[in-house]
């Protein structure tokens, strides 16, 4: 069965069921036949073998009461003999009962001691099975006559020959919309399986342009639109695996051949001056360290998105953190003629991680540093709204297109899509970022309008100077 299809399987079950019908039909107009049909008989016979017996009450078998009971065999279903010994009923009924003498010692022993016998079986004269009972006539002096009733029975065929045509054609109707409804059933059930096991074959081929189209609300209906979203994000995910292997490519393809080529030059000693060496060399530092940095940023996003990053939680001023992170960017401020507008209550603690959140500080700052104009401002906020302290930083620069807002924190997503080296960077810093704030159960929002300008909204749980959340 473990290797049989579903199809198989059902069909099998369909037949079996029908099988059984048709078994459980014929086995219960047999019983129809013999719990019914001859219980009925048999009890009438004794009932009336009794009845007959009782005309009699003493003295000698009359010709009037045998006449009344020839009369009754006339009028009667049964057949009726009355004789006055067993010997006259062997010429009245001269026939075998399964192929066995009609009366044996046994049942003549049962007969003297005034009980009836039931006689049953096989006549092979009348080719038929017959059932009857002899009842012994007692008088004063002790047995006077018998009395044998008995009935040829009809055939099951001859029993059931009015309702065997209903039987047949109500069968034939009901197995004939059985039919209808299980090819309906079967093929609106099979046929969208086979279109998702073809579906399932063009995906595991790397196709992810198909999908099947339903209106069903049924089990299967949401089976087949959970194929077609597993289609659509499985293909979004290739595109996104495809975007990434050329955006890591272009990482480290452009420092590499950066560093390649300086080396070159400076093994080949094709220089004007020493100070022309010194910039190569620099130039290779730099981009030693933009490598670096990029490999540190892929394995630090690796932990913090497999949950691998064990945060070291304590309590943390974090007014004084972000005061201290922003120190980092004084020159980058002083060189852009940035504003800075801070609004910052130094009064605020979270329970954290100090390292990453200034992480998240860092990232953030360096972010709306880069992409601010000069004479640009930036303001950050950072104030305890309800239960949950708000890190805002906003600048007023490059404006993120809409289309792009939702892919802000993929790995090497970038709005400057010429990916100018100007603004420096790996592309990973916000989805560093999104993690760390996962970890803390806060949330990370960014808006972006050319009237707002671009505005990074973090919220985190407040705690009290006991490290307990503030419900208030």
């Amino acid at each position: 069965m473990k290797n049989l299809s579903l199809s198989k399987k059902i069909s099998i079950v369909l037949i079996s069921s029908i099988i059984f019908s048709i078994v459980f039909a014929f086995f219960f107009i047999h019983y129809l036949y013999s719990e019914l049909y001859l219980s009925s008989i048999e009890e009438s016979i004794i009932y009336q073998g009794k009845r007959t017996a009782s005309h009699y009450h003493y003295g000698e078998l009359s010709d009037e009461i045998i006449d009344k009971i020839h009369w009754y065999n006339v009028v009667s279903e049964y057949e009726i003999i009355v004789v006055d010994d067993l010997e006259e009923l062997h010429s009245y009924f001269p026939y075998k009962i399964n192929y066995e003498t009609f009366i044996n010692p046994k049942d003549r022993a049962e007969l003297e001691q005034g009980k009836y016998i039931m006689k049953e079986g096989f006549v092979e004269e009348f080719n038929r099975e017959i059932i009857g009972a002899i009842f012994p006539i007692k008088g004063e002096d002790g047995l006077i006559g018998f009395i044998y009733i008995y009935v040829p029975l009809a055939a099951i065929q001859d029993v059931f020959k009015g309702s065997i045509p209903i039987l047949l054609t109500v069968g034939t109707v009901f197995f004939l919309i059985l039919f209808l409804v299980v090819h309906r059933v079967w093929k609106s059930m099979f046929q969208p399986l086979r279109d998702l096991q073809q579906l399932s074959n063009e995906v595991s081929k790397g196709n992810y342009s198909h999908t099947i189209k339903t209106d069903r609300q049924d089990e299967i209906g949401q089976l087949t639109r959970a194929f077609n979203q597993m289609s659509v994000s499985l293909e979004k995910q290739e595109e996104r695996k495809k975007e990434f292997t050329s955006n890591i490519v272009h990482e480290l393809r452009t420092p590499l051949t950066y560093i390649g080529g300086y080396t070159e030059a400076l093994k080949q000693k094709t220089y004007d001056s020493s100070e022309e060496a010194g910039n190569y060399i620099m130039t290779i530092q730099k981009e030693t360290e933009r490598l670096n940095k990029l490999i540190n940023d892929l394995v630090d996003l690796d932990y913090l998105q497999e949950n691998l990053y064990t945060t070291n939680i304590q309590p943390i001023a974090i007014t004084q953190l972000l005061l201290d992170s922003l120190q980092f960017f004084d020159i980058h401020v002083t060189e852009k003629n940035i504003k800075l507008n801070l609004d910052v209550d130094e009064t605020i603690i979270i329970s954290g991680d100090a390292q990453r959140i200034h992480q998240v500080f860092y990232n953030t700052i360096d972010n709306a540093i880069k992409y601010s104009e000069p004479l640009g401002i930036i303001s950050i906020q950072l104030k305890k709204i309800n239960n949950k302290v708000q890190y805002k930083i906003k600048n007023d620069g490059i404006i993120i297109p809409k289309e792009d807002l939702a892919r802000i924190g993929e790995r090497f997503f970038r709005t400057d899509k010429a990916r100018n080296r100007t603004t420096g960077g790996t592309g990973l810093g916000l989805s560093i970022v999104k993690e760390i704030v996962r970890l803390h159960d806060g949330t990370f929002t960014i808006k972006s309008s050319p009237t707002t300008g671009t505005i990074v909204i973090i919220q985190l749980p407040y705690l009290t100077m006991e490290g307990v959340e503030n419900d208030s």
